[in-house]
């Protein structure tokens, strides 16, 4: 992950970050109680669980998401590149710096811990391929 533009910068008002992915995959289901979510995709193929839709997200492709919408999504292409806004900050910058200290994905049971002490909640499994 990439730090684009720190919360500290915008008051806390908002943080972007872009993400390089290397292997198809993707996060658990999972919902922001206090903040929305932009995914920008820039590069590769994504498909994207909203609630009870899907979508499927290409380079160029944009996808905003009010809090408290469960969401995932899987990368479909080998490589993918995303960038992300949040609205307000939150602690996603301590979370994705948490995440990148992790020898590989964690466990299930980790990831709960991981995203509720960040302010987030897993409500279900990742999407399957």
């Amino acid at each position: 992950w990439m730090l684009n533009v720190p919360g500290a910068a915008t008051g806390e008002a908002l943080s972007v970050m872009s993400w390089q992915g290397h292997a198809p995959g993707g996060p658990p289901l999972h919902l922001h109680p206090d903040q929305d979510e932009v995914f920008l995709v820039e590069d590769g193929e994504y498909r994207f669980q909203c609630g009870a839709e899907q979508f499927l997200l290409r380079a160029g492709d944009s996808l905003f998401l009010p809090r408290g919408l469960p969401h995932t999504f899987r990368q479909l292409s080998p490589t993918g590149r995303l960038r992300f806004l949040y609205p307000p900050a939150g602690r996603m910058e301590d979370f994705f710096a948490a995440l990148a200290r992790l020898d590989g994905p964690p466990t299930p049971e980790a990831a709960h811990t991981l995203f509720a002490a960040h302010g987030m909640r897993v409500v279900g499994p990742p999407l399957a391929s």
